[in-house]
């Protein structure tokens, strides 16, 4: 019979080093395991290929491909099936080989076989899935970490997927939002920048020889402009200053600096700041709810909810609240003191510390919230419209009174002449 050599914990966390025979080394791992032992790392001690002759042992792992960026909408159908097979009682290393199995070729499958080879070398199943952040964050990480020491870790997978749904419509509905009114802003930007580069200037001949002397000052103003932007490259600079701001603001994103002065600037803008405001609360709230439903520990589930807030005065805010609680305060007393959220979120912390139901009172928050972001979206829509149209008509107005004023004023001097 094949032998292995393995390393193991103890139930006091001393590290065991032995071997022990086995077919194979799934089998091996599993009388690890019966002994009481915490298997870390299993390897058949005659070679792989002398190993999978002597009784049919699995091959090595596999040789492991780089895994790119995984959909957050795979990774929770992905949480959904696994819930839905830990729940029927199915082994969780089987579970993950069905869905592999079905899986579609691409990153999520690779991750999976990944996952499902870790787990049957020794690992747990969320020391396996913290191998792969760009497919598992530390809120997913956590929270299986957690349904793995609390034997529940089909509810907690079906946690996940509650809130990566929820997540995911939050987002879709401030992106589609905002995707009428750019594209429309975009497109009337480009159809007057190609007015004032082509069209104006041929007429600015004609008036000054209509008129046969000094043009109004609206005409010389549009004229003036229309020039700069066809003869000075002020057609570059209406269109590579945005360009550049947004490149600036990207890059100033990626340092925390200039990350905590733009959402400072963020949230002081009018109606944006609030809904900005709501958006990371809806975020944190729901993060620090459901881990801490989930059993993790409030400073750990912290940490990880300041990843999640999207907002770095916020994240700064819950920085403050960790800080308080590990000295022995209150959550909702910083929280306040912050006048960062508004006084609800604090008051209803507040009952929830006081009652033990803080998990459910921050899922609560969440859900209003998320109520309250719905309805400020859609009067955001509803003030975007006319604003638009007022702009828009403003400027064609101008464009309008600077081509038929010349003629106006030709018109009434000819009518005074005769």
């Amino acid at each position: 019979m094949p032998l292995f050599q393995y390393q193991a914990l103890d139930a006091q966390g001393v590290e065991i080093k032995d071997e022990i025979e086995a077919l194979s080394q799934k089998e091996a791992i599993s009388k690890i395991r019966n002994m009481g032992y915490f298997p870390t790392k299993v390897a058949a001690k005659s070679g792989k290929k002398a190993a999978a002759k002597a009784g049919g042992a699995v091959a090595g792992p596999r040789r492991r491909r780089s895994t790119g960026k995984v959909k957050v909408k795979l990774v929770t159908e992905f949480a959904r099936q696994l819930s839905t097979l830990q729940d029927a009682g199915l082994p969780i290393l089987r579970s993950l080989r069905i869905l592999e199995e079905q899986a579609k070729k691409g990153n999520m499958k690779r991750v999976i076989g990944y996952v499902a080879d870790d787990i049957e070398g020794g690992s747990t199943l969320s020391e396996a899935m913290a191998r792969h952040p760009r497919a598992f964050d530390r809120l997913f990480v956590s929270m299986v970490a957690a349904g793995e020491t609390g034997g529940v870790l089909d509810l907690i997978l079906a946690r996940i997927a509650d809130f990566m749904e929820k997540a995911q419509k939050l987002k879709a509905r401030v992106k589609s939002a905002m995707v009428y009114p750019i594209t429309v802003m975009c497109v009337a930007f480009l159809i007057l920048l190609g007015l004032m580069k082509y069209v104006i200037p041929q007429f600015k001949d004609v008036l000054a020889e209509m008129v046969g002397g000094e043009l109004n000052m609206v005409t010389q103003t549009v004229l003036g402009i229309s020039g700069w932007i066809a003869y000075n490259y002020g057609w570059a600079w209406l269109i590579g200053v945005p360009i550049a701001f947004i490149m600036m603001t990207r890059m100033a994103r990626k340092t925390r600096p200039g990350r905590l002065v733009l959402d400072h600037v963020r949230l002081r803008l009018p109606i944006v700041g609030q809904l900005t405001s709501k958006i990371s609360v809806t975020r944190w709230t729901r993060t620090l709810g459901t881990l801490i439903s989930a059993g993790v520990p409030i400073l750990d589930a912290l940490n990880v909810s300041r990843e999640t807030a999207g907002n770095e005065v916020h994240a700064n805010m819950l920085a403050d609240v960790h800080n308080s609680i590990r000295q022995g305060d209150t959550f909702a007393g910083p929280l306040r003191n912050s006048k960062t959220v508004d006084l609800i979120v604090s008051n209803m912390v507040a009952v929830g510390e006081e009652t033990g139901d803080l998990d459910k009172m921050l899922l609560k928050v969440a859900d209003n919230y998320d109520e309250q972001v719905d309805v400020l979206v859609g009067s955001l829509m509803s003030l975007l419209e006319p604003i638009m149209i007022i702009v828009l008509g403003g400027i064609v107005l101008v464009i309008v009174l600077a081509v038929f004023l010349p003629m106006i004023q030709v018109i009434t001097s000819l009518s005074a002449a005769s």
